[in-house]
């Protein structure tokens, strides 16, 4: 029986709630997708929340990124939905990525850093071509802080370029998004649910 994962998605969207968001679009879908398997989850939207500058688990003054960081640390899989802005994620997302840092600095009680273990997927929305490169960018940080990435463990839409439109005024999900939305979802869990049965070693 497979043991119960909890996922989290921190949308990055620069738009405070409750203005519709693309980047909360998509992750609805893939959250969709993962209930599918059989795994819960929840989406924050960062913006909403006083998250200071700084690569430290707790800036103080009021910084709200640790009852964030919290959640990071319960779930299994971690979603980071960013639009697309200038051809780079949104600052909120860079910003989540600076507090992530601080995770490098961290280890669990067998000595292994406190993302070990746990899966990290990237969504992208955006009006011109180029999430290509912003998960790319992504992916990389993601890694280096210790998350595992999976096989096909992103998921984008970008408009025609010079044709502006968002993702969140389409009529239907694309068949292309949808498909790899689910693609994505079931190779995330597979390889939580791996990580889960069979942790890494402890490094010291």
């Amino acid at each position: 029986m497979h043991q119960e994962l909890k996922a989290l998605a921190l949308t990055c969207t620069l738009k405070p709630s409750p203005a519709p968001s693309s980047s909360d679009l998509i992750v609805s879908q893939v959250l969709g997708e993962l209930r599918g398997h059989g795994v819960g989850g929840e989406s924050v939207r960062v913006v909403d929340f006083d998250v200071r500058p700084g690569v430290e688990t707790d800036m103080g003054d009021g910084d709200q990124w640790p009852a964030i960081r919290a959640q990071v640390l319960e779930a299994d899989l971690l979603l980071l939905s960013t639009p697309t802005w200038l051809g780079h994620p949104s600052s909120i997302a860079q910003r989540v990525l600076e507090r992530l840092d601080a995770e490098l600095s961290e280890t669990d009680d067998a000595g292994r850093p406190s993302m070990y273990g746990k899966v990290a997927a990237v969504a992208v929305v955006g009006n011109e071509d180029g999430a290509h490169k912003i998960v790319a960018d992504c992916f990389q940080a993601l890694d280096d802080i210790g998350f595992t990435i999976p096989a096909q463990g992103c998921t984008y839409w970008n408009s025609e370029a010079m044709k502006p439109k968002d993702y969140n005024d389409l009529d239907e999900i694309p068949e292309a998004v949808a498909a790899t939305n689910k693609a994505l979802a079931a190779n995330a869990v597979h390889l939580a649910r791996v990580l889960k049965h069979d942790p890494y070693p402890p490094t010291k």
